[in-house]
């Protein structure tokens, strides 16, 4: 039985930030995990066309500081900034909290595994046929400038009686390479007929000493 990692959490300060940085003892930190959780969940769902590859939270003795990485900031920031102010202030009596909230873009969303997963979920639960989701977003990726890309798309495929799964590759992902700058994301779809899961990997080149810690910071 092969044995599995998160490629995004064995990568964590090499080629991937974590996206929460703050420190706590005893049950704060528990507090603050689940705090944690559950902004991220609440953000997710309340921004479901938003585009949002990934939600940084980092956290003081004063505040609770929130970068918000999307392909698509002006949904999130609204007309003059309306949309956002009402964000936090909603924000704020929900969790009790001082919340400073910011939008920062994806500058290439189309090598970004958890907007591509996005992407295909959404076109699935359209009733899109799954073979067609799955290449379109394989291609998108390739000409944005991936070296690699590979799709898992596993449930009632079409809404056959029996569930498998599909693997759509191309290009090299090299998932034993620290230093390969591999985005991941796992996501599921609900669908007619039941369930589906989504799994995307996009390997997006090499990053070496010189080039680490610039790539930490602009990690998406």
């Amino acid at each position: 039985m092969g044995q599995k990692a998160n490629p995004n959490d064995v990568r964590l300060g090499i080629t991937y930030k974590w996206p929460g940085t703050w420190f706590a003892e005893g049950k704060t930190f528990q507090k603050n995990l689940h705090q944690d959780m559950k902004i991220r969940k609440y953000l997710t769902k309340k921004l479901p066309d938003a585009g949002i590859a990934r939600i940084e939270i980092e956290r003081t003795s004063a505040h609770i500081a929130i970068i918000i990485r999307s392909s698509k900031p002006g949904v999130i920031i609204g007309r003059s900034g309306t949309a956002i102010d009402d964000l936090k202030k909603t924000l704020q009596r929900k969790f009790n909290e001082n919340f400073d909230l910011s939008v920062k873009e994806v500058k290439n969303p189309d090598t970004d595994a958890e907007i591509l997963a996005e992407s295909v979920g959404y076109q699935l639960s359209r009733r899109i046929a799954f073979r067609r989701a799955a290449k379109a977003a394989v291609r998108k990726a390739m000409e944005a400038g991936a070296k690699g890309v590979k799709i898992e798309i596993s449930g009632r495929l079409n809404g056959a009686e029996i569930a498998r799964r599909e693997f759509f590759l191309e290009g090299k992902i090299p998932l034993q390479t620290f230093r390969a700058d591999i985005s991941y994301s796992s996501q599921r779809a609900e669908t007619t007929y039941g369930t589906l899961g989504i799994k995307v990997w996009v390997f997006r080149g090499e990053v070496f000493k010189d080039r680490v810690m610039n790539k930490i910071r602009e990690t998406a």
